[in-house]
């Protein structure tokens, strides 16, 4: 690895966010050990799938994927890849329904499930493990800085920071943003998904869960009314953005953290790039490059690290200095 650029500079041909945001999934593919699989079980009789990456390390890296993601996608693969090269270990978990595997419960996943992450952190601590940090992609990376936020001054000691990326902490604006015209490819490819998780789902829960005119959601604003909201307590999907936005508490958060959101996101609201410390906090730090779309970040370079492994791994080494 060459020495942290902190000003991403793609060539010509990747400044745009539209391309960044869909090169990886296309055409990335990553070299990596298979990792240990653990099921470990929830309070409510379910259970998160664990993927373990372990080299007899002091330290855990605890990875989350984003929106209809899973632990073995390029982007977690990537990173796990580079950490375990600078001295970590990694956990990286799947999301209730994700990873391949039904979970048992009508409900799945969502943006603020912090109990699920709260679950998986403790399992990680719980194996002796000197240093934790926290990272997470896209809803992932909400979903990390929710947990953090919430958890404020109570926070374990072990947890030394976290870095994120492109992260949806204004849900409310992403759902409108990525409800534009513009964005149909990216709400078609999710929708299709997701249906086909509902439609599962429906003939398991019969007298709860419905997937009649499903073909008729055009947007998350939909799908979160009918479905994400009831499922998980919400009353609806403003109830749910509005509680499970990390926007609100990042403030609150105690740790070093960093998150990362391009400018050219194509998911992202003006509001997802806060500025000022009074929403920030003294411990949160955003950096916008100017390239990188969605969880992109692209780079064709020997090693086979895309930029944001690379700050990543930077991030990662002042956290333990």
């Amino acid at each position: 690895m060459y020495d942290h650029n902190l000003y991403y500079k793609p060539p010509l041909w990747l400044r745009n966010g539209h391309v960044q945001s869909v090169w990886p999934t296309l055409f990335r593919k990553v070299s990596l050990t298979e990792p240990v699989r653990e099921s470990l079980p929830t309070e409510d009789d379910d259970e998160l799938h664990l993927d373990w990456y372990r080299q007899g390390n002091d330290r855990l890296a605890v990875l989350s994927h984003g929106l209809e993601g899973h632990s073995r996608r390029p982007y977690m693969q990537g990173l796990a890849r580079a950490l375990l090269n600078d001295g970590w270990d990694v956990l990286a978990w799947n999301f209730r329904s994700c990873g391949g595997v039904m979970n048992r419960q009508p409900r799945f996943y969502h943006s603020g499930a912090t109990g699920d992450l709260d679950r998986v952190v403790k399992h990680g601590l719980a194996q002796g493990y000197g240093k934790v940090m926290l990272s997470g992609f896209s809803m992932g990376g909400n979903l990390t800085l929710l947990y953090l936020g919430q958890k404020s001054e109570q926070v374990d000691n072990r947890i030394c920071g976290a870095i994120t990326y492109s992260v949806p902490c204004d849900l409310a604006g992403s759902a409108d943003t990525l409800a534009r015209p513009s964005r149909r490819i990216y709400m078609q490819r999710f929708l299709r998904d997701l249906h086909v998780k509902m439609a599962e789902k429906s003939k398991r829960f019969p007298g709860l869960i419905d997937v009649t005119g499903f073909e008729k959601i055009r947007s998350f604003h939909e799908f979160d009314d009918r479905y994400t909201a009831p499922l998980h307590g919400f009353r609806d999907a403003r109830d749910y953005w509005a509680n499970c936005s990390a926007l609100w508490t990042l403030k609150d958060i105690r740790v070093p953290a960093l998150m990362v959101n391009a400018a050219d996101d194509p998911f992202l609201s003006r509001q997802c790039f806060p500025e000022s410390r009074a929403q920030l906090g003294a411990y949160v730090q955003l950096e916008a490059p100017r390239w990188g779309g969605h969880v992109g970040f692209v780079e064709h370079v020997q090693d086979g690290y895309y930029w944001s492994e690379r700050r990543a791994v930077a991030h990662a080494r002042m956290l333990v200095a």
